[in-house]
């Protein structure tokens, strides 16, 4: 198998057949995220199709494109329409029924590194973390994500970011800070952030968030 790309939890291997197989290193089971991108794929919501999935693995559509962040590096993509792409996509999927019934569902990890520019439109992957709760919850997540990118001095992309975040709260409406604190507890517990980073992460991305809403 070729490694086409490794992410914080996951290996990815081109197995043919316009297939790739998704790995878990730790061995987290990804049935249940298998049975989610099923029932969002039968309500029309752009995710990989499903092959298979049992244990740590997961039989997915290959998908043809780039992602977002590679596209705005390559100048293909501008803030104003990648911020209207990723509104969009969360107007979308709020709106669809929950496997629950109750709350909506959440992606959780919704940005431009997991949205797919491919020849059918833009298609969200790595449903990891999905969850059900409030939208706005899911908005300020992908609101901090963007405000950690804006505010590391060393990052590639922090200016287009702090654009890329006020842009795309003022497409997405509505009261974007209403999930802001449960957003900030959710981000904190990532295991990839140091805990001074999570200790610090109010701190420094809720005054960028607030200006861009002001």
């Amino acid at each position: 198998m070729d490694l086409l790309g490794s992410g914080r939890e996951a290996d990815v291997y081109a197995i043919g057949e316009g297939r790739v197989l998704r790995r878990y290193r730790r061995g987290d089971d990804a049935t249940a995220e298998a049975r989610l991108m099923s029932h969002l794929a039968a309500h029309g919501f752009p995710v990989p199709h499903v092959h298979s999935a049992g244990g740590a693995d997961m039989i997915l559509e290959r998908l043809d494109g780039p992602t977002m962040t590679d596209a705005f590096a390559a100048g293909d993509l501008g803030v104003d329409d990648g911020a209207a792409i990723l509104a969009g996509l969360h107007h979308h999927l709020h709106r669809l029924p929950s496997r629950s019934g109750r709350d909506s569902i959440l992606h959780r990890d919704l940005h431009p590194e997991n949205v797919m520019l491919t020849t059918r439109g833009p298609v969200v992957i790595d449903w990891h973390n999905a969850a059900e709760g409030r939208p706005a919850v899911d908005v300020c997540l992908t609101a901090i994500i963007m405000a950690q990118v804006a505010v590391d001095p060393g990052h590639p992309h922090a200016g287009a970011a702090t654009a890329f975040l006020g842009a795309f709260l003022t497409r997405v409406g509505g009261e974007p800070l209403d999930g802001l604190g449960e957003a900030l507890e959710i981000r904190r517990a990532d295991p990839s952030l140091t805990a001074a980073e999570a200790a610090g992460l109010a701190a420094a991305v809720t005054p960028l968030i607030r200006d861009a809403v002001s």
